[in-house]
């Protein structure tokens, strides 16, 4: 079966898209308005560069047409806090998904304990395993599309010393959730890449 995505409705496309590219990492982003912390999870997230030490995310709109609060807070303040996020954080995480109010914070709505982590940068969500302090590098323009592609620049990493399996080489075993399609998953089995042989 094919399916023409410049004839099927964008929902359609999103259930396809959210379906077959899996898992898709949770962006869990901090950022903070006037002392009003927002805390809202992304699932169109990826690395994008080690050089610049780059992530890109993708936010969307509120269905009025008005930008989501991350990405107004974003374009004034330029800081987030991009959390991942563990499996024992999956309840708050997912929580912290529904549209509350401009000027109410999900932090405190949903009482997530908060941490100051990173000097001049949103605090991070207690028990994170890995949190980010970003600065927006660029924002992007999807012609045609409310969504706003955001390229951050990592600035500092926090990791959880657990996370660390051999700090010398930096090898890390963090457990995290993803998204799969409508659903949350963990990593199951890690697979050892095999050996290439020389031909």
């Amino acid at each position: 079966m094919q399916f023409d995505y410049g004839k099927i409705k964008a929902s359609d496309r999103y259930k396809l898209m959210a379906q077959s590219v899996v898992p898709r990492p949770i962006a869990w982003i901090v950022t903070e308005e006037e002392g009003v912390l927002n805390l809202a999870p992304f699932s169109y997230f990826t690395p994008l560069s080690s050089e610049p030490p780059t992530l890109i995310v993708s936010v969307g709109h509120r269905p009025d047409g008005t930008p989501k609060d991350t990405l107004a807070n974003l374009r004034k303040t330029g800081r987030c806090t991009l959390c991942l996020v563990s499996p024992d954080l999956l309840e708050p995480m997912h929580y912290s998904s529904k549209a509350l109010e401009h000027g109410v914070s999900e932090a405190e709505h949903f009482q997530i304990p908060m941490i100051e982590t990173f000097e001049n940068y949103p605090p991070m969500v207690q028990g994170a395993p890995s949190a980010f302090a970003c600065r927006l590098l660029q924002e992007v323009e999807l012609v045609g599309s409310p969504t706003r592609p955001l390229i951050l620049k990592i600035e500092r990493q926090y990791l959880d010393d657990r996370c660390i399996i051999d700090a010398e080489r930096l090898r890390l075993d963090c457990a995290l959730l993803a998204r799969v399609g409508a659903s949350y998953a963990q990593l199951g089995t890690s697979i050892d890449a095999p050996e290439i042989p020389n031909l």
